[in-house]
């Protein structure tokens, strides 16, 4: 019974991301699934990535929280539209959030939206929102086992950001391992190794997300 009600429930979230992605597309908008866990470094990066975008392309945020809006309000800074989500403990946000979240947006004056998930390894994995790609935060500081204790996340991202690389000498996490256990389960992923405090990697991460929206 419990397994029937889940398929219920993601097969109603994937028609609605279906609606997403068709008016997504018919928009133009490309739309990052951004997710990682708590203190991956996930608002850090999007602070970055929105400073350095800025006068490249449009983009609009979608902030997902369980309670308070202190993300969104820390994006807000950057000058761009930014929509919060608060889930009241919810673990992921769903497409139906996503729908109601884009009645507020002006989707004809965006090129990229951006939607940062709640922090969590697991949940917001298995829902489609209607994006045309997943991204996943995982920190240096969070050990390098995280790849093949949590599978899914992984594979369904088409990247993934090894974040906070300059504290890779004050921890044990092994880069080598962790390179080989994503590819393993994603062989296509692409990887980059970032550091928002000194800019490491950002110049890499900017162009492909540049080369995403262009395509």
């Amino acid at each position: 019974m419990e397994i029937k009600l889940m398929r219920n429930i993601l097969g109603a979230n994937d028609e609605i991301a279906a609606q997403n992605r068709k008016i997504f597309a018919e928009r133009g908008v490309i739309v990052m699934n951004l997710m990682g866990s708590p203190g991956s470094g996930k608002t850090t990066l999007l602070e970055k990535t929105l400073t350095r975008l800025a006068d490249k392309i449009k983009i609009a945020v979608i902030e997902g929280d369980l309670f308070t809006a202190k993300d969104a309000e820390r994006i807000e800074q950057a000058g761009v539209d930014v929509i919060q989500i608060n889930t009241a403990g919810g673990c992921h946000l769903d497409a139906s959030m996503i729908q109601k979240a884009c009645v507020s947006l002006n989707l004809d004056a965006i090129d990229l939206l951006i939607v940062e998930n709640v922090g969590n390894l697991v949940c917001p994995a298995e829902f489609d929102i209607g994006e045309n790609f997943k991204a996943v935060v995982l920190s240096i500081t969070e050990g390098d086992d995280k790849p093949l204790k949590y599978p899914l996340i992984f594979k369904e991202s088409e990247v993934t950001l090894l974040n906070k690389i300059d504290l890779l000498p004050f921890t044990n996490f092994n880069l080598q391992s962790a390179r080989e256990d994503l590819t393993t389960i994603h062989p296509t992923i692409k990887i980059f190794e970032t550091s928002c405090t000194k800019d490491t990697g950002l110049d890499d991460w900017e162009a492909w997300l540049l080369g995403k929206v262009a395509r």
